[in-house]
């Protein structure tokens, strides 16, 4: 990394862990300062450590997520969260959001598979164990709704058995809480087959 505080595109790529196209997001929603010099874009390391704080649970200088509700016609990749903790739903949708996606939130299998059955997705992202409609019953219905939705698993409880029958279920991804923040985005970026740094 440079001395004088400023990094370029590559090492904010390997800082962070994310695809090119997520810098790109985050520059485009003003999360992320950044200073063109040529062709190449300039980051303060400084902005890069505030942004990655602001975003560690718990933390006091994130907004209240506010709901979305784009058209399924933006254009924007639309992806649904499905947690039972609403800290994690809300963590997952402000990052998401930050990287320019659209996020719908559902609380429970149920209320997932409520939302599956209305609204086209171009990737969910759920938890495994949830009172009532597990994870794997929401992944389930999904690939009947739409065979090649791309599906990222978020757990506390990794055991062998579900692993082996998220492998079966074909899953993108598969990340345990706690989790990071550039993990996410990354694991979002390859479950959509974007470019991973």
């Amino acid at each position: 990394m440079k001395n004088d505080g400023f990094l370029t595109t590559e090492e904010v790529l390997d800082y962070l862990q994310v695809n090119l196209r997520t810098v790109y997001r985050l520059i485009k929603a003003g999360k992320i300062p950044a200073v063109r010099v040529g062709r190449q874009w300039r980051f303060r390391k400084t902005d890069i450590d505030s942004w990655l704080e602001s975003q560690r649970p718990g933390s006091m200088r994130l907004p209240a997520p506010a709901p979305v509700r784009t058209p399924v016609s933006s254009g924007r990749t639309r992806v649904l969260v499905v947690d039972d903790e609403e800290g994690i739903r809300d963590l997952l949708s402000k990052t998401l959001q930050l990287a320019d996606y659209d996020v719908d939130l559902a609380e429970d299998g149920r209320a997932a598979l409520d939302r599956l059955r209305v609204t086209p997705y171009d990737l969910l992202i759920t938890d495994l164990r949830m009172p009532g409609v597990d994870g794997l019953t929401v992944i389930r219905e999904a690939r009947r709704l739409k065979f090649d939705l791309p599906v990222i698993i978020i757990t506390g409880y990794s055991t062998e058995a579900t692993a082996i029958e998220a492998i079966e279920l074909g899953v993108q991804g598969y990340l345990t809480k706690p989790f990071r923040v550039p993990r996410v985005l990354n694991a979002a970026a390859k479950a959509l087959g974007e470019p991973v740094s």
